[in-house]
């Protein structure tokens, strides 16, 4: 595991919980220092370095009604960006110090954060919630408990608007596998899919590999 980086905010580190599970130990994506490495060489290459294209045009053609927006594991905050332009209230949350300060430096409304803290501390503040490439990254096994995260963050009847990446059956990651049945099947916890769709305007090495689901907070 990549090595050198030290968390030094100690609000941050007393609110980070490095073992997901008892008596397992967490993959390197669970620890901040994987990714810091990765910015740090510049081996980023889940950063397209703008907005998604599917979400640039579901913004423009199908946009909700409005409300305040989540963007879990936002990286350096593009998509947050695009969320602000279209006048949305929106906040990124990242736990990469190195990603959070280049997006603040940017103005990008981004907070550095363990997304699976979000639901004891965002309870139900959000009517959107945006996820592209932080179900891809973290720990498969812990799937189940982010989502369930991204409906305690929503309010009653907040969307949830997802690019699921990558789809596929087998393969080591991150980006780890991503399977339609898996994200059904999750989803079910809370919320209700409303559509789903394989975007043709996925940036090229990424076509054919994206899902664009739209779905409702049950309760």
């Amino acid at each position: 595991m990549p090595a050198g980086f030290e968390v030094k905010d100690n609000r941050v580190e007393r609110r980070y919980n490095p073992e997901p599970m008892a008596g397992r130990k967490p993959l390197p994506v669970s620890l901040p220092s994987f990714w810091e490495s990765l910015y740090e060489t510049g081996d980023d290459g889940w950063d397209l370095g703008r907005p998604a294209p599917p979400l640039v045009r579901l913004l423009r053609e199908a946009p909700p009604p409005g409300g305040r927006v989540a963007v879990p594991g936002c990286g350096r905050g593009h998509d947050v960006a695009l969320w602000r332009r279209r006048g949305f209230d929106v906040v990124g949350f990242d736990f990469s110090a190195r990603a959070v300060a280049e997006a603040r430096r940017r103005g990008r409304n981004v907070e550095r954060r363990d997304v699976f803290l979000l639901g004891r501390e965002f309870p139900r503040a959000f009517d959107v919630a945006w996820e592209y490439t932080c179900f891809c990254a973290i720990d498969p096994a812990r799937r189940a408990e982010y989502v369930d995260v991204l409906a305690r963050i929503l309010r009653k009847g907040g969307e949830l608007i997802a690019l699921f990446y990558p789809l596929r059956e087998s393969g080591e990651g991150p980006p780890f596998p991503v399977r339609r049945e898996e994200i059904e099947s999750l989803l079910a916890r809370g919320f209700r899919i409303e559509s789903a769709e394989a975007p043709r305007d996925s940036v090229e090495r990424r076509r054919g590999c994206e899902l664009l689901v739209r779905a409702r907070r049950r309760r």
